[in-house]
């Protein structure tokens, strides 16, 4: 069945941030719903959460020490009073006169009068008691090591706006600003569907032409370590209209993803399970994964990868965690940096690549990015035993070692 006119086969292949857009663009986040915040970890804001307090609620200090005048410690040596202390959650309620100093330590409120804090080695204390003299020996400005009431955040300001991923520094800034819950989006639903006669659930023993669904095992983990509910939607045969009854059949799904039966082969239907209109675009400008489809039926967005192993793990990186990010109430994100190559590589062709490379360090400490040197797509091994992909636009010149290239991190659990 053909799907496409023959002068479409003459049209440039699809670039990756194109296809990557025209995604996102179709997506919406889910509902929203509010939940503590110690259930939050991983979630998405669907609305900002507002600093409720100051912090520091007071002036306090960054440094054990003497609170003090400066004017009184201008010119040095300098012999002051100690008239009290103050220490975290014991705060000293007098007012700091001229002549006087208050013992202070890191954390404690600055006494009213005080405008600088003279550290602990710059002071002899005969004693520590109060109504006793100090030698300062080396002053301090007005002003210094002292943290200034609100200098992280003041009521009333935006602790964490709408589509932050809440991570635990996140969470710890919103429940010392006062917030104790958070509205955020409820997880997406994906289905994740695989085709194939010759795969076997994971835990058979394959027969002869048999591999096991290790792409369903891949993507049930991807998909939960983006805070996303992966729904097991079963291996289907190779026959034309098994995608579409399987995807029909499922209900509550934001997004089901496909693995194989995304090629040009006879076997290969899911392009054509795509109604009339339904199908946006297949195949695009990458290696791996040039046969990405995006598309719908019904209602349901598809997103079809590859069946190659490192071609499902690629795409599912660069499309499948954006669009997540997306539904998930998020602002998706891609880091790229620059690293210099260890060993030369060729020019590339027209398709934007993904090789399989290991973040290392020279002798001098610098970070550096080294190729595998077999990319095949079948080849899980090399991509489990790399940490990054170097990221080459279509028809890049040649590259010698020490040349910087286009780097992709694998996040922690990738």
């Amino acid at each position: 069945m053909c799907l496409m006119p023959s002068s479409d086969k003459k049209r440039a292949l699809l670039p990756v941030s194109k296809a990557r857009q025209r995604i996102l663009d179709a997506l919406e986040p889910t509902s929203s719903t509010t939940i503590p915040l110690s259930q939050a970890l991983g979630r998405f804001l669907a609305d900002d959460i507002p600093a409720r307090l100051t912090l520091p609620p007071h002036d306090v200090s960054a440094m054990d020490g003497y609170a003090v005048r400066a004017a009184d410690v201008a010119t040095c040596p300098a012999e002051l009073i100690r008239v009290g202390e103050s220490a975290a959650g014991h705060p000293w309620p007098g007012h700091l006169e001229s002549g006087q100093a208050v013992r202070i330590f890191t954390g404690a409120y600055v006494p009213d009068g005080a405008d600088t804090i003279v550290i602990q080695e710059n002071v002899d204390a005969a004693q520590e008691a109060d109504n006793t003299p100090i030698t300062v020996h080396q002053g301090a400005a007005k002003g210094r090591f002292i943290r200034p009431a609100g200098l992280d955040i003041s009521a009333g300001d935006m602790a964490l706006a709408k589509g932050t991923c809440l991570s635990a520094r996140s969470i710890g800034l919103a429940t010392a600003a006062g917030a104790t819950s958070a509205t955020v989006s409820v997880p997406p639903r994906i289905g994740i569907l695989s085709t194939g006669d010759e795969l076997v659930a994971a835990g058979k023993t394959p027969g002869p032409g048999q591999i096991i669904s290790s792409n369903a095992a891949f993507l049930t983990a991807f998909v939960k370590s983006y805070g996303a509910e992966a729904v097991d939607l079963g291996i289907i045969k190779d026959r034309p209209g098994a995608v579409f009854d399987a995807v029909t059949a499922a209900e509550n799904l934001q997004l089901v993803v496909t693995t194989g039966g995304a090629s040009v082969g006879s076997h290969d239907h899911i392009p054509s399970d795509l109604a009339a209109g339904a199908l946006d675009f297949w195949k695009i400008a990458m290696r791996p994964g040039k046969p990405l489809i995006w598309g719908k039926i019904g209602d349901t967005p598809l997103l079809g990868l590859p069946g190659n192993p490192v071609s499902t793990a690629v795409c599912a990186l660069v499309f499948l965690a954006p669009a997540i990010c997306k539904l998930g109430g998020g602002t998706p994100q891609h880091y790229v940096f620059s690293a210099p190559l260890t060993t030369d590589m060729p020019e590339n062709d027209q398709r934007q690549d993904y090789i399989r490379a290991t973040l290392t360090t020279n002798a001098n400490g610098q970070t550096q990015i080294r190729p595998a040197p077999r990319q095949d797509s079948s080849m899980m091994a090399t991509l489990a035993h790399a940490n990054a992909f170097i990221v080459r636009p279509p028809f890049d010149p040649p590259k010698a070692a020490g040349d910087h290239v286009d780097v992709l991190p694998m996040p922690r659990l990738f």
